[in-house]
């Protein structure tokens, strides 16, 4: 029951999420009629972090509730998700695009980082692979395909949405340091601010607005694969090289990098005294909640 909540979670809030953002522009410069100038831009930019604000209530009144893939790959954190990772970063792509150069080395360390993990028997690491996470994975861009649809159809003269600009080499770096960008301070607010919902909310929403305004005429400035594929599919380029590597491979990339970089950095100090086998259980039980407890935080608080 609470797996079926979750999905439904995401294909709505992915459906309203594509929707968001264009009901915004139009709010702004249709019905205000304040043009591309300064005082618009203001304005728009002062509606899309109201608008981020919504999402992360969503999201908390959800209990979990994601609109963007990326979001999943927090349970890396954890250990949890290596085979999600394979899966969703690798196999579906695979499918998708055979003939992408990188393909092959992202196969590659997927494997290798999937069998460094440790799994009780064959039944648990069936249920980690295809059970939630995937089926979320499928949720957020169905949602995102059928909103991205109806948008066009409601609203012809709206556009195509985000496209890349840019050689396929510069666009895939831009989206996959935003997203590292974005993944660091998401993970530095679920430690350091762990009890304000507003200070962490508005740090992450100011921040993701810079940094979709610093890649917005390269990439889109999108860090969020399932909107960039409803708007994708709507133009039949879903299935390019140019879309599954930069809008798919580099945020999953920077989002990985991101994740096992910070526990590099929060990693704790190893004790030179010796200690006995009691106190070394017990610091390892402290050490695994307090991952947990972090872990928790930053699914909860990270959204794109």
């Amino acid at each position: 029951m609470a797996t079926a909540r979750l999905i439904f979670s995401d294909f709505v809030m992915s459906f309203m999420w594509v929707w968001s953002s264009i009901l915004v522009k139009l709010f702004v410069f249709k019905v205000l009629e304040m043009g591309h100038g300064a005082k618009g831009e203001t304005v728009k930019c002062a509606l899309s972090i109201a608008n981020m604000f919504f999402f992360a209530f969503l999201g908390k009144v959800a209990k979990g509730g994601a609109y963007n893939p990326l979001t999943l790959l927090s349970g890396a954190i954890s250990g949890d998700f290596t085979s999600f990772l394979f899966t969703v970063g690798a196999r579906i792509p695979a499918q998708l695009s055979k003939d992408a150069p990188q393909l092959d080395t992202l196969l590659g360390l997927l494997r290798w980082r999937t069998s460094k993990a440790r799994w009780g028997n064959a039944s648990d690491w069936l249920c980690t692979a295809y059970s939630s996470p995937s089926m979320r994975f499928y949720s957020q861009v169905l949602g995102s395909i059928i909103g991205v649809r109806l948008i066009l159809d409601t609203f012809p003269e709206i556009g195509q949405g985000p496209r890349l600009n840019v050689d396929i080499h510069q666009g895939a770096l831009t989206e996959g340091l935003l997203t590292f960008a974005i993944v660091m301070i998401s993970s530095g607010l679920a430690k350091n601010i762990p009890g304000s919902f507003f200070m962490k909310t508005w740090i992450s929403s100011v921040s993701k607005l810079a940094l979709h305004i610093l890649g917005s005429d390269l990439t889109g400035g999108c860090m969020n694969p399932a909107s960039v594929m409803g708007w994708a599919y709507a133009r039949g380029d879903h299935i390019t090289k140019e879309h599954i590597l930069v809008y798919w491979l580099a945020p999953i990339e920077g989002t990985m990098l991101a994740v096992w970089a910070w526990r590099l950095l929060v990693k704790l100090p190893i004790k030179e005294e010796k200690i006995g086998e009691s106190d070394c259980a017990e610091d390892k039980f402290h050490d695994q909640y307090r991952m947990k407890e972090f872990t928790l935080r930053f699914c909860y608080f990270h959204g794109y």
